[in-house]
């Protein structure tokens, strides 16, 4: 069984204690200032009332990155595909003869 570690991430001026595999951490601060990063820009850059409405917005942001990479993913996988049988039909035409 793997140790725990206790850490403690900020994000929008609150201290979150975590008991985190060693392996997540790196992945959890990088997030969070990355989190931290977003805010400050929508802080800069829009009238916002709140930090829940900037979180809300760095929220749909990140929420909306994997959407878009999954859609990006699938769109990528069906041209391999549509590709892949036009050849493998080029192929059986040349093989037929």
């Amino acid at each position: 069984m793997s140790e725990k570690l206790k850490i403690k991430i900020s994000i929008a001026d609150r201290v979150y204690p975590l008991t985190v595999e060693y392996s997540q951490e790196e992945g959890l601060r990088t997030a969070s200032k990355k989190i931290d990063a977003m805010i400050k820009q929508f802080e800069e850059n829009y009238a916002v009332r709140d930090k829940q409405d900037v979180l809300a917005m760095c929220a749909l942001q990140f929420a909306s990155q994997v959407e878009q990479k999954q859609i990006d993913k699938s769109t990528d996988f069906e041209t391999a595909f549509e590709r892949l049988k036009t050849m493998d039909d080029k192929l059986s035409l040349l093989l037929s003869k």
